[in-house]
């Protein structure tokens, strides 16, 4: 390992002028690459030596531990005495790995340092054992050193990353609003809309919506709020199921900020709520022709869950409406899932129509059919007897390399044979022994008495032999039958060869 030169604040200082983003440069694959806390140097007040010196005053360093284990006391010696810009490098040469603990117990020990500090979080998401991610706690020490330091652009940029993991707790707020406190710098806190919306965010995460609200209504006059503020709340809403306070929201948000096409989250979560709420597809098309009237969509969020509902419910008509409004718009492209989602809700109200224009439609959308969207139309018109329908479907699985289901395929041969489609019936059938291996029986008997029954005898001897060849077991019953109708047409030499093979491979 190197050896460490002491540094003084000034170099801790001079030193915080390099990069401490948290998105990981080129020579790491990134966990966290969108984590990002702009260079230190960037703000006014961090080379304000006076001041972050008395703040630092009361932070507690690693030299007053007696009993740190090794680890810790070697990485905290590293965070103090190398400039920021070379800390990863020393780092990396101690070749150690962390627990999440680990990296707790270090940023607790480091405030001193800041930039630094930012620099070992960095490195430790490489070498923390078992979840590879940091704790929700050790982010909250990373926005807690940043404020104590008075490095609040950084503070809200680790803010936002946190924001984007979902891991913003009220303890977080705590921790700004005490920094800000201890800078006397509490009335800028408090008229912060950034701050605002992510207290509202981190509060309406544990469903307090209505807390949320109340505080709200109390800063709403001195700060200006944003569209940001009514999302939150109108999520909020949509998650507790509270449809009124969600009409209630956005109605405020129109008479606020105005109808604006680039507020899809907000609309998402209002048209989701009223789906979920008692007034259901009624209400949201009430609002949602509203919407399309002054040019506002919701976006995919809403769509998916839209389509999702249409199909639990088989609302064939709902759901024809948000298509159409959605994706003949070009509002939204839907994915191949969605695609199927629609497919599977036409085919169960046996509207192969519609089922296969979607089908037809799908890759001008940029979405490719898969073998779920073969399979339900497949399945759904061999289960509806519809056999001509499911013919040109089948070969285009077969060209395609796609295996439709052999309980589907079991029932295509009996649906043929029945139809009196012994062409289809066989070809079937011989994509099944060259795909399936066992659980042939039932089918193979089912197709040579089929054959028979449709006056298809030749055939029907054809397929017992290759039956019998392949090891499928031929029923004393369905040969029996096959005598029948050799000795009535005069070839009973052909069953007598046919019983021969029986007997050989028995």
């Amino acid at each position: 390992m190197r050896n460490f030169r002491k540094r003084s604040h000034d170099d801790e200082n001079s030193s915080s002028s390099s990069s401490s983003k948290i998105n990981h440069n080129k020579n790491y694959r990134s966990h966290h690459h969108n984590h990002r806390i702009s260079p230190i140097s960037d703000y006014p007040n961090h080379n304000s030596h006076k001041k972050i010196t008395g703040k630092r005053s009361n932070f507690i360093s690693y030299t007053e531990i007696s009993s740190l284990p090794p680890k810790v006391k070697i990485l905290c010696e590293i965070i103090a005495k190398t400039p920021a810009a070379s800390v990863e490098s020393y780092l990396e040469d101690t070749g150690i790995r962390l627990s999440q603990e680990d990296v707790e117990e270090v940023l607790k020990l480091s405030y001193d340092f800041p930039a630094a500090s930012v620099k070992f979080f960095r490195w430790a998401s490489f070498r923390i054992q078992l979840s590879g991610k940091h704790s929700p706690h050790a982010w909250n020490l990373v926005v807690d050193l940043l404020g104590k330091n008075c490095l609040f652009d950084a503070m809200w940029d680790a803010i936002k990353s946190m924001r984007k993991e979902l891991l913003l707790s009220l303890c977080t707020f705590e921790s700004v609003f005490s920094s800000y406190a201890i800078d006397n710098r509490v009335q800028e806190a408090i008229l912060n809309v950034m701050a605002l919306n992510s207290l509202l965010r981190a509060i309406c995460r544990v469903r307090k919506t209505q807390h949320a609200r109340e505080y709200f209504n109390i800063v709403k006059e001195k700060i200006r709020v944003d569209s940001e503020t009514y999302t939150i709340l109108l999520e909020g809403w949509e998650k507790e199921g509270d449809e009124d306070r969600a009409k209630s929201t956005f109605s405020e948000m129109v008479s606020d900020i105005g109808w604006d096409p680039r507020n899809v989250l907000a609309y998402d979560s209002f048209l989701r709520a009223l789906l979920k709420g008692s007034g259901g597809t009624s209400e949201v098309l009430k609002f949602f022709d509203t919407m399309k009237d002054r040019g506002c969509y919701p976006g995919m969020k809403f769509f998916k869950f839209a389509i999702d509902e249409c199909v639990r419910k088989s609302d064939a008509k709902f759901a024809k409406v948000v298509w159409e409004s959605m994706v003949g718009k070009n509002i939204c492209r839907p994915n191949v899932k969605l695609y199927n989602s629609l497919i599977s809700l036409y085919c169960n109200l046996k509207d192969f129509v519609l089922a296969e224009k979607l089908l037809d439609e799908m890759v001008y959308n940029g979405a490719f059919p898969d073998s779920e969207t073969y399979g339900l139309l497949f399945h759904f018109m061999i289960k509806q007897r519809r056999i001509k329908e499911a013919t040109p479907i089948f070969k285009e699985m077969v060209k395609n390399e796609i295996v439709p289901m052999q309980q589907d395929c079991s029932m295509a041969v009996k649906e043929y044979i029945e139809g009196r489609d012994s062409i289809m019936g066989i070809k079937v059938w011989r994509f099944m022994i060259e795909n399936y291996s066992s659980d042939l029986d039932e089918t193979g008997n089912l197709l040579v008495l089929g054959l028979r029954d449709i006056n298809r005898v030749p055939e029907a001897v054809k397929c017992a032999e290759d039956m019998i060849e392949r090891g499928i077991k031929l029923n004393s019953a369905t040969l029996s039958k096959l005598k029948q109708s050799l000795s009535k047409a005069g070839k009973a030499f052909a069953y007598d060869e046919l019983l021969s093979k029986w007997k050989n491979h028995s």
